[in-house]
C-alpha cells in the first residue's frame, strides 16, 4: 500500500525534510561556504515551529495502524537519502523516530556543535522565552509569572535529579512525550547535558596533564644518562655496550650496540607525551571526525585546500600529521595501551632495522592482505598521503617519528620508500635529503651539492 497520508504526499514530504536538513546543518554551527552561521531570535523561532510541525505529523502517523505502512516507506526514502555521499554525516541517523522528538534534535545541534558564544545563546533563549510566552497566553491570564514559576519547578527537579544520578548522568527527556514538553525543558534538558560534557572534558583534560607530566619526568635527565654511561665505564661490560649513544643509525660502529635502558625510556617517554598532548588530542578527534565521511568526500575537501609542497610549511606538515593521526584514529586506544605497557627490551638497532624490513617483505607477500588494506578506510587515507608526498619522503621527518611508526607498516608502498631512506641512513650512504645536519640542528633542509 505504501503512503498513503491525505494531505501530503511523499515526494512533498521528502521536500520539507531536506529544507530542515538544511536547518539542522546551519544549526551545527557553519554555512556551506565553511563560515560561522549566525542566529537571530526570529530564526531560532522559525526552526522551532518546523522542528514541531515534524512532531505533530510523525506523532499522529505513529499513533494510528492505517498510517505504519506510510512511516515504512518514509524510512525507506530517508535511508536513501542519508547514504548518498553528499550528506552530512552527522545526520546520518535521521529517521521518522527522530523527527517524532524533532525539538530535541534541533536543540541538541543549537546548543551542542557551536562554540557556544554569547550572543547565539542570548538568540536561543529569547527565542524559546517567546514561544512559550506566546504559547501560555492562550490559556493563563498571567503568562510571564506563570512561566517563571514553571521555569522554577523545572529547574529544581533537574537540580534534585543531577545531584542524586551518577556524575556521567544528566536527567533525560522523554523523547516519545516531547510534545507535551515547553520549548523552554527541551533547552534546560539540553544546556545540563552540554555542562556535563564540558565537565568530563575538563576532568580528562586535568588528568592528561597530570599523565603526561608524569610521562615527560620518568625519562631521565641527561645528567641521569652521564651517570648511566660513567657507572658502564667502570664495570666490566661489553665494548658494544659502552658506545655513544646515537641520534640516528648512521654510524656504522653503534649499528650493533644495544639500546641502553636510559635511551629506551627517553624514547617511549617522547613518544607518550606526543600522543597525550592535547594538541594531538584534539587532532586526532577531528582526523576522526573529518574521515568518517566517504573517501570522496574528505578528499574533495582536501582538494579544495591545494595543499602541495609549496604551500605554506605549516599548511603541509599539519595536513600530513592530519592524515596520519587519521590512518590511526581506530586504534588510538590499542596504541596508547601498547605504549604504556611496554617494557624494556635489549635489542640491537640492526635487529630492528631488520624486523621492519622483514615487516614489509611479509605484508608485501600476502596478496590477500594487501587488498584488505586497499579497501580499508585507512588504506585510502595513506593512499592520498602518498600521492601528496610525491616520493618526497622527507616532508616525514618533521611529524613525529611514533606517529610514522604506528601508521605507516599498514601500507607497504609508503613504508617501503620510508625504510628505504632509514637504510640509505642505516648503510652510511650519502642521501640528497639527510646528508646534512639541517635535522639535528632543527633548521630546515636545503638540497646541497655533495661531492663524491
Amino acid at each position: 500500500m505504501g503512503w498513503n497520508h491525505p494531505d501530503i504526499s511523499l515526494e512533498e514530504m521528502m521536500k520539507l525534510i531536506e529544507g530542515f536538513v538544511d536547518i539542522l546543518v546551519l544549526a551545527s554551527g557553519y554555512q556551506s561556504s565553511g563560515l560561522l552561521a549566525h542566529w537571530d531570535s526570529d530564526n531560532i523561532k522559525r526552526a522551532f515551529q518546523w522542528a514541531l510541525f515534524f512532531e505533530n505529523v510523525f506523532r499522529r502517523l505513529s499513533s494510528f495502524d492505517a498510517y505504519q505502512e506510510s512511516i515504512q516507506e518514509l524510512d525507506a526514502a530517508l535511508s536513501e537519502m542519508t547514504s548518498h555521499p553528499s550528506f552530512p554525516q552527522g545526520l546520518a541517523h535521521l529517521s521518522s523516530v527522530t523527527l517524532r522528538s524533532a525539538r530535541s534534535f534541533l536543540s541538541e545541534h543549537l546548543l551542542h556543535n557551536l562554540p557556544l558564544r554569547d550572543l547565539h545563546l542570548r538568540a536561543v533563549i529569547t527565542g524559546i522565552v517567546e514561544m512559550d510566552l506566546s504559547d501560555l497566553s492562550q490559556t493563563e491570564h498571567d503568562c510571564l509569572n506563570a512561566y517563571l514559576n514553571n521555569l522554577t519547578l523545572q529547574s529544581r527537579i533537574y537540580m534534585r535529579d543531577t545531584s542524586t544520578s551518577s556524575p556521567d548522568l544528566t536527567p533525560t527527556v522523554q523523547t516519545e512525550k516531547s510534545g507535551t514538553d515547553n520549548f523552554t525543558k527541551i533547552a534546560l534538558h539540553e544546556l545540563f547535558r552540554r555542562q556535563s560534557s564540558v565537565s568530563c572534558v575538563s576532568v580528562i583534560e586535568e588528568g592528561l596533564d597530570v599523565l603526561s607530566n608524569a610521562m615527560r619526568h620518568s625519562s631521565r635527565t641527561d645528567s641521569d644518562s652521564s651517570l648511566f654511561r660513567e657507572q658502564m665505564n667502570h664495570e666490566t661490560v661489553p665494548a658494544l655496550l659502552r658506545s655513544e649513544p646515537m641520534y640516528f643509525v648512521s654510524v656504522h660502529r653503534s649499528a650493533d650496540a644495544l639500546v641502553d635502558v636510559v635511551t629506551w625510556n627517553r624514547w617511549k617517554s617522547r613518544a607518550l607525551s606526543y600522543f597525550l598532548d592535547k594538541r594531538t588530542i584534539r587532532m586526532v578527534s577531528g582526523a576522526s571526525l573529518i574521515f568518517s565521511d566517504a573517501n570522496a568526500q574528505w578528499q574533495k575537501v582536501f582538494g579544495q585546500l591545494h595543499i602541495s609542497e609549496k604551500s605554506s610549511k605549516n599548511d603541509l606538515h599539519q595536513a600530513i600529521e592530519l592524515l596520519l593521526l587519521g590512518s590511526i584514529a581506530s586504534r588510538w586506544n590499542c596504541i596508547i595501551e601498547h605504549l604504556m605497557s611496554a617494557s624494556y627490551d635489549s635489542v640491537t638497532i640492526s635487529k630492528q632495522y631488520h624486523v621492519l624490513a622483514n615487516l614489509v617483505f611479509e605484508i608485501s607477500q600476502s596478496s590477500h592482505q594487501i587488498e584488505e588494506i586497499k579497501k580499508s578506510k585507512e588504506g585510502g587515507i595513506l593512499d592520498y598521503l602518498t600521492g601528496l608526498l610525491g616520493g618526497q619522503i622527507h616532508l616525514l621527518w618533521k611529524s613525529s617519528p611514533a606517529l610514522a611508526a604506528v601508521s605507516l607498516p599498514f601500507w607497504p608502498t609508503l613504508f617501503r620508500l620510508y625504510l628505504s631512506e632509514i637504510e640509505i641512513q642505516f648503510k652510511g650512504k650519502p642521501s640528497m635529503i639527510r646528508c646534512c645536519s639541517c635535522t639535528q640542528d632543527r633548521n630546515e633542509h636545503k638540497h646541497y651539492h655533495v661531492q663524491h
